[in-house]
């Protein structure tokens, strides 16, 4: 049942975690954590069980396997965790110059790729061959219905309020991982008011990237996207804090 049910996880891009336990009580037993659903199995003791769930969830989060060491009633037990986190999802919004390179960087980099724009004469198969999923709607009406979550990176690129400006508040309406959206800090600052007065607070608008990217001095679209993948690249492997403080970069 738990392995079936794994596969099946893998096999929909869902998250799961699988606790083993390698040494001491209950030797092989195991616990298959999902976010949002009960678990299945047990390590042999309910403490045990409770203990791993809330570090396996954070492993899985943070896209991490290792082993935890645990104290219980029958002695020390220690419990490998192997994260299944979904494949990376990068949700282009905007099938502008930066985005053609953006999205076959980041295939390269394993990351499934979504562009969305209404206008079709943009996103068309012969400027984004590599992306996975071309979307020809409006972002406030696409974005629902996509894949959105903790492995989700939105990247909010068009340079058109009427896109951007819906993008940016549907996506931080979800628990994605990374929203970054294109423009000066002008721009931003005019954004963030428009958004704030739709009723987002300051403690949400301060999870948008933006200048989206990592300041590089980039100046070509090819340039722009890699500091933008670099960006990406460094919350997915929590390196941003030590980037801020660094002074590299800021939000």
């Amino acid at each position: 049942m738990i392995f079936d049910t794994l596969r099946q996880a893998i096999a929909t891009e869902q998250p799961a975690a699988l606790a083993t336990v390698v040494a001491g009580e209950q030797l092989g037993a195991k616990l298959l954590i999902r976010p949002r659903s009960d678990p299945l199995g047990s390590l042999g003791d309910a403490g045990l069980d409770t203990q791993v769930v809330a570090d396996a969830l954070a492993m899985l989060d943070a896209e991490q396997s290792s082993v935890r060491d645990y104290s219980i009633a029958a002695g020390a037990v220690s419990v490998l965790v192997e994260s299944y986190p979904p494949p990376p999802h990068l949700l282009i919004v905007g099938a502008v110059h930066t985005a053609i390179p953006l999205s076959s960087c980041a295939k390269q980099l394993g990351f499934r790729v979504t562009v969305v724009d209404p206008r079709a004469a943009f996103a068309t198969r012969e400027r984004f061959p590599d992306a996975d999923e071309l979307v020809i709607e409006w972002p406030d009406e696409a974005l629902p219905s996509l894949r959105l979550d903790r492995s989700t990176y939105v990247a909010v690129l068009t340079h058109d309020p009427k896109l951007d400006d819906p993008a940016v508040r549907i996506a931080l309406a979800y628990p994605v991982r990374y929203v970054g959206a294109i423009g000066s800090p002008k721009t931003q600052a005019a954004r963030r008011q428009a958004l704030r007065e739709a009723g987002l607070s300051d403690e949400v608008l301060a999870q948008i990237y933006g200048p989206i990217g990592l300041p590089l001095g980039s100046k070509t679209p090819a340039e722009i996207a890699i500091s933008i993948l670099a960006e990406m690249i460094a919350v997915r492997r929590g390196k941003i804090g030590e980037l801020r403080v660094a002074g590299a970069v800021g939000r």
